[in-house]
């Protein structure tokens, strides 16, 4: 299925998802979140939104912004920008919609969605996941993804500085 302007439908503005997440939910569909910086893509990003979209109807992935990533990451980081970030995430068959949000933390953009399922990769617990208490105190679920070993960004810079 070649239908590359699905791409650009698929990133949205605060005001645009919202109206997108009222049209699913009046069709009775499950709404799946996660988000990060997405520097560079790589295999661990793939499994994790894979196990993302998995946990309902559609993913909605946040990115951080190009000065969030910075303030998170170092003066170094991103290496793409937001916009590029965004598109590769939207070009991905997995991911219904990516928004791009400027604070360090998703706390904000995750009280807007209210998903059903809150998804994060890594080793956390569900305490220290940002948004988590009200997803579940909503009534919905929070699932915590096992990470990929050995694929990281920060390990992909390393290798390509080496060079």
């Amino acid at each position: 299925m070649k239908q590359p302007q699905i791409i650009q439908q698929k990133i949205f503005d605060l005001p645009g998802l919202l109206h997108q997440l009222r049209r699913w939910r009046l069709l009775g569909k499950t709404i799946s979140f996660t988000n990060g910086c997405f520097d560079i893509l790589h295999k661990g990003h793939i499994a994790s939104l894979s196990d993302a979209a998995r946990e309902a109807d559609f993913l909605v992935v946040g990115v951080n912004s190009d000065a969030s990533t910075r303030r998170l990451k170092g003066d170094g980081r991103p290496v793409n920008d937001q916009d590029a970030r965004a598109t590769l995430l939207a070009s991905l068959l997995m991911v219904d919609a990516v928004i791009i949000f400027d604070e360090d933390t998703p706390f904000e953009l995750i009280s807007a969605v209210q998903p059903d399922v809150l998804v994060k990769g890594g080793d956390y617990t569900v305490d220290q996941i940002v948004g988590a208490k009200e997803v579940i105190a909503a009534g919905g679920r929070v699932v915590i993804n096992p990470i990929v070993e050995g694929f990281s960004t920060t390990g992909i810079i390393g290798k390509i500085c080496k060079l």
